[in-house]
C-alpha cells in the first residue's frame, strides 16, 4: 500500500467556514496526538514504523512530510528516495501513511499544528524505528 491523501474540503457562507473531510474513516483509530515544531527551521526526522499506520493532517498553518518506503529495517538503503506531500490547514487533507514508512516533518509556516491519528495505543507495540536527520540522501 502507498501514502495517499483523502482530501478534504471546506464550505463558506454568511455564517463563516465548515472544513471537513467526509472521507476520511476513523474505524481504525486508537490515539490521537499533535505535533508543533520549534520553528520553520527544524527538521523532525527520520521516525516511522514498520507495522503502525499513521494518519496527518495541518490543522493550524502547514508542513511539508516527506516518507521513504523502508527496504531493511535494520540497515536501510541511504539511498531511499522521499516522497513530498504538502498539507495546508486550509483544507482538511489528511495524508495516510501505511505501515513501512519514515516521515520527515516540517513546518512551513510559525506555529503550525499537525494533527496525527494512529491505530495502536501507545506502548502496545514496538514498533519504533529512528534514523539520523542525515542518514537519507534525499
Amino acid at each position: 500500500m502507498q501514502p495517499k491523501i483523502i482530501a478534504g474540503s471546506n464550505h463558506t457562507d454568511s455564517r463563516g467556514t465548515l472544513t471537513f473531510n467526509n472521507d476520511f474513516n476513523m474505524s481504525e483509530i486508537k490515539r490521537v496526538y499533535t505535533i508543533e515544531n520549534n520553528s520553520v527551521n527544524f527538521v523532525r526526522a527520520w521516525q516511522g514504523h514498520k507495522i503502525e499506520q499513521r494518519w496527518f493532517s495541518a490543522i493550524e498553518g502547514s508542513f511539508k512530510i516527506k516518507l521513504i518506503e523502508i527496504d531493511h529495517w535494520e540497515t536501510p538503503s541511504k539511498d531511499l528516495k522521499p516522497i513530498e506531500f504538502i498539507l495546508s490547514s486550509h483544507t482538511f487533507d489528511i495524508l495516510h501513511v501505511p505501515q513501512g514508512f519514515i516521515s520527515s516533518i516540517q513546518a512551513l509556516e510559525e506555529k503550525s499544528k499537525l494533527l496525527l491519528f494512529s491505530n495502536f495505543e501507545l506502548n502496545e507495540i514496538e514498533d519504533e524505528y529512528r534514523f539520523a536527520n542525515d542518514y537519507f540522501v534525499g
